[in-house]
């Protein structure tokens, strides 16, 4: 395969030179809490310039353009990471940039890209008609087409990763790294088997958009009908051909993470490490968390791949992950309606150290009791057994829970 050959370790470490004043070597953190019993690190591209990786490849493809094509500017499509990525390298280079985005993109990444001078260009959809958008731009205007993830460059610039990783972590046995397209795995991949076989490469996708991950089981290219997914920066229909071609050839497994994991990881990353990140860019850690991936006596980073989350899903996330924790629960108690019940069951609840934070009257339904009444109670709790052993205090004090 022709592209194939153009990806070689000497181009990673070109891409490396190129990007030397234009990116932050990220740091890689110990975060053993995560998953007790392992040994785990985070690397922060999530702190990177733009709050993602992209914008590695995506200078270094631009840095790599003839004067020619330059000179007819560029147009991308992207879910909003490769877009900021792409803007910020075609404003230090003085070349126009079109970018196509999903109209359903973080308001925070359009904006973002807008104030980089790029021109935004809103599409109906997902990010694969933002790319068939961004194709027809490319054949009528004559505009430079820089594609996020299937691009030897792109996939070069993503790579020096792993050169950071090799020289962060020498001892390394295994990366978690996330994948959408696939074209930041492949870089990694191809960069750090090339340095050491040795070292595990574990792929993770969300199990609303899991393109790649089927791809590589049935062995061809599949194109999903739709992606569902809180993991905006992931959410992909089809694979790139050379990224597919590249995580067959150097990716040991791929796992799949839920919204629910997905939120639980990145309200454990805000609490225990002080670090936000967007959907994308907590997977490798649900994976971790939630033991997808066997870590048993590996030294294993987790890319946190980027941290552009819009605020406002943010607040919805952190209630989901609260949930998924143990950290919230709701319960409904069935009571008769007289004086002293809610008494009863919030001495119950505070006597075990639950913090009530909403409660709910409701009258007795159709067919139950008609001095019967329905409590509905929201608390805040400290894990799962917390939640097991209220519930069971109420329950020993002959309340019914429904």
């Amino acid at each position: 395969m022709e592209k194939m050959d153009q990806l070689t370790l000497d181009s990673v470490y070109k891409a490396k030179y190129v990007l030397k004043d234009v990116i932050r070597p990220t740091n890689v953190i110990p975060a053993p809490k995560l998953r007790p019993g392992t040994d785990l690190y985070l690397k922060t591209e999530n702190l990177q310039v733009t709050g993602a990786f992209k914008i590695r490849g995506a200078y270094y493809k631009i840095s790599q353009l003839s004067e020619e094509e330059r000179q007819r500017g560029v147009v991308a499509c992207s879910a909003g990471n490769h877009a900021q990525g792409v803007a910020l390298a075609a404003q230090r280079y003085g070349i126009k940039a079109v970018i196509c985005l999903p109209d359903g993109a973080p308001i925070s990444k359009v904006e973002a890209t807008r104030s980089y001078g790029a021109e935004i260009c809103l599409v109906e959809g997902v990010y694969d008609d933002a790319y068939q958008k961004a194709l027809s731009l490319r054949d009528e205007e004559g505009y430079t087409f820089i594609h996020p993830f299937d691009d030897p460059a792109v996939i070069a610039g993503q790579g020096t990763i792993a050169l950071e990783l090799a020289e962060q972590v020498p001892d390394l046995d295994a990366i978690i790294v996330p994948i959408g397209g696939g074209g930041l795995i492949s870089g990694i991949a191809y960069t750090m088997k090339s340095l050491n076989p040795n070292v595990k490469i574990y792929g993770v996708q969300a199990a609303g958009a899991p393109s790649m991950m089927n791809s590589i089981r049935d062995s061809r290219i599949e194109t999903l009908e739709s992606v569902v997914t809180i993991a905006d920066g992931i959410a992909v229909k089809q694979p790139g051909e050379l990224t597919y071609e590249l995580c067959s050839r150097y990716v040991d497994e791929i796992v799949t993470v839920t919204d629910d994991e997905i939120s639980a990881a990145i309200l454990a990353l805000m609490e225990q490490h002080k670090l936000v990140t967007e959907g994308a860019g907590a997977v490798a850690v649900a994976a971790a968390m939630f033991g997808k991936v066997d870590l048993e006596g590996k030294k294993t980073v987790c890319l946190l791949s980027g941290g552009n989350i819009d605020v406002t899903i943010l607040s919805r996330v952190i209630t989901r992950g609260l949930v998924m924790s143990g950290r919230s629960c709701q319960l409904t108690i069935e009571l008769v309606d007289k004086p002293g019940q809610l008494l009863a069951v919030s001495r119950i609840i505070a006597e075990h150290g639950g913090n009530v934070t909403a409660v709910n009257y409701e009258p007795s339904r159709e067919g139950s009791d008609v001095n019967g009444c329905y409590i509905r109670i929201a608390m805040e709790t400290r894990n799962f057994d917390h939640i097991r052993a209220i519930r069971q205090a109420l329950t020993e004090n002959g309340l019914k829970i429904v």
